[in-house]
């Protein structure tokens, strides 16, 4: 009895120390997560390293809508079923206006949303041009670029006037013809010194900045030629200040603008990048810094707000310490970069400002309308500020009590990636021509009706309605994508899901981009 009584006592000693143990450790390991990651900074990246197979096949598929969203007379055509169209686009005002690319399964220019597009693919491709160019897809990007520029430019035909829409919605969409075969009238809209639209010709200056970087040393000749658009546009946009949604009342069926002043930040902040004119970096850093950049509260990126890409993009300057940045800029600067800070950690599903806006399966949602902009502008901006802090040797990323590396934010921008690629609910694709399922009856006119049909305005209705699936792939399109339950109904009449648009093809190639390989973050556009 004497001897089994101590054996229990040993016993039980042992227990006792292993549990001391078990609590030690999760209290190591609790304060470890409370304090963060190490200290030491990951090694930054070198040239374009090893290339993901699953991204540079996405991305080479994803720039071909844009292929397929052009207007005009095509030139190195390599959609089969697409030809010219909307050639005398702009004739009656002696303008061509033929280029440009059709804003998603309509036969409509809509200017704000297709500016944002150039806009985002120009930061696209001044941040991995070298990503793109390993996986020979740079070319390809410049093009698109270009093909809206060209159009841009045409648009501006002098110092205060822009013309922001070629169509009328109302009667395009009671149309349903291939944009090959339109015989509706395509009047156009303007924004003048009488009639305002200061968000469209903000991002309509943006893009012409951010695309004379791209262009600046292929075709120094153009690049001057769209900053100088760029600055007319910018300060056309300043001095007559007023919403192109109050003042153009129709527009806001569509894209309906809830407010200008983080489009003139946007573009401010895009023509210092392209200048370096330090004007337009005590723009907003100034009072139009305080008064409209929402300091502190994260918001969300899109057609409609620019103020998480400013945030983002003017980070960088305090992250890379560029050389031209004095101390009085930096607090201002500093400003951005914490509110871009917070973006992350909202985005970042561990952090505990975490946004509950998001499904079961992890991707941010925001919008039952196009679901999949927020997620995806969201990762893309996440991998900027990620490659960012790589870069420049920034260890980690602070949210309250908690600390996060580049390799989370990574990691979050490849999860709404992969959800979009296939890794879903509903095991589908909405990549369209991605994978092995994908939607097939997007809401595209080109897309439903077959190249040989000789349908008109009305009696193409009959391909809308049709139970058949679409007769071209639209290969690329980026679709709505799925409701909050993470549920998806494939039909041609739901346009909320399955509908794409060229400015999801922007901020889905620039999320490919800054996924396809490793590479170190270019410290200057310049």
């Amino acid at each position: 009895m004497e001897a089994k009584s101590r054996s229990k006592g040993c016993f039980g000693w042992f227990l006792a120390l292993v549990i001391l143990a078990i609590v030690v450790g999760a209290i190591v390991y609790t304060v470890k997560k409370k304090t963060g990651h190490s200290d030491k900074p990951a090694p930054v990246p070198g040239p374009p390293g090893a290339i993901d197979q699953k991204y540079a096949s996405a991305l080479k598929i994803a720039l071909q809508f844009f292929d397929i969203q052009k207007s005009g007379k095509l030139v190195d055509n390599k959609i089969s079923w697409r030809g010219d169209s909307a050639l005398k686009d702009g004739s009656q005002a002696q303008l061509d206006l033929s280029k440009g690319m059709y804003d998603a399964g309509d036969h409509m220019k809509f200017g704000f949303p297709m500016a944002y597009t150039a806009t985002v693919l120009s930061w696209a491709i001044l941040e991995y041009g070298d990503q793109m160019e390993a996986v020979d897809q740079l070319k390809h990007a410049q093009a698109s670029l270009k093909w809206i520029t060209d159009y841009l430019i045409n648009a501006h035909p002098s110092e205060n006037v822009l013309y922001i829409q070629v169509g009328d919605p109302e009667s395009d969409h009671k149309c349903w013809d291939r944009p090959e075969a339109m015989t509706e009238e395509r009047p156009l809209t303007q924004i003048n010194t009488t009639c305002p639209g200061t968000e469209v010709a903000a991002e309509t200056a943006a893009a012409m900045a951010s695309a004379s970087l791209v262009f600046k040393t292929s075709d120094p000749a153009y690049s001057t030629k769209l900053l100088k658009h760029a600055k007319q546009l910018f300060n056309f946009a300043d001095k007559y200040q007023g919403s192109y949604s109050e003042n153009i009342p129709e527009v806001q069926t569509y894209y309906n603008s809830t407010g200008f002043h983080d489009e003139l930040l946007w573009a401010a902040s895009w023509l210092y990048h392209a200048t370096d004119d330090d004007s337009y970096l005590q723009y907003v850093i100034g009072q139009n810094g305080e008064d409209y950049a929402n300091f502190g509260s994260p918001t969300w990126f899109s057609w409609d707000n620019k103020l998480a890409g400013t945030q983002v993009l003017l980070s960088r300057l305090i992250l890379f310490k560029a050389k031209d940045i004095s101390n009085s800029y930096s607090s201002g600067l500093q400003n951005y970069k914490k509110t871009a800070e917070a973006v992350m950690c909202g985005l970042l599903p561990h952090s505990p400002t975490a946004t509950k806006s998001r499904t079961d399966n992890g991707l941010i949602w925001i919008s039952e309308w196009n679901a999949l902009q927020h997620p995806v502008a969201s990762a893309f901006l996440a991998i900027l500020y990620s490659d960012y802090m790589l870069t420049s040797q920034t260890a980690k990323l602070n949210c309250d009590s908690d600390s996060f590396t580049p390799a989370d934010l990574r990691k979050f921008a490849k999860s709404q990636a992969d959800y979009v690629l296939g890794k879903n609910p509903m095991k589908m694709s909405y990549l369209v021509g991605y994978g092995d399922k994908f939607p097939q009856y997007v809401h595209h006119r080109g897309a439903s009706i077959p190249a040989d049909s000789k349908s008109s305005c009305k009696d193409g209705f009959r391909w809308l309605e049709s139970s058949d699936p679409n007769p071209n792939v639209a290969t690329g399109a980026l679709v709505g994508g799925p409701f909050l339950n993470e549920t998806f109904i494939d039909s041609r009449n739901n346009s909320q899901q399955v509908e794409p648009s060229t400015y999801n093809s922007a901020v889905i190639v620039g999320l490919l981009s800054g996924l396809v390989t490793t590479s170190s973050a270019v410290n200057s556009f310049t």
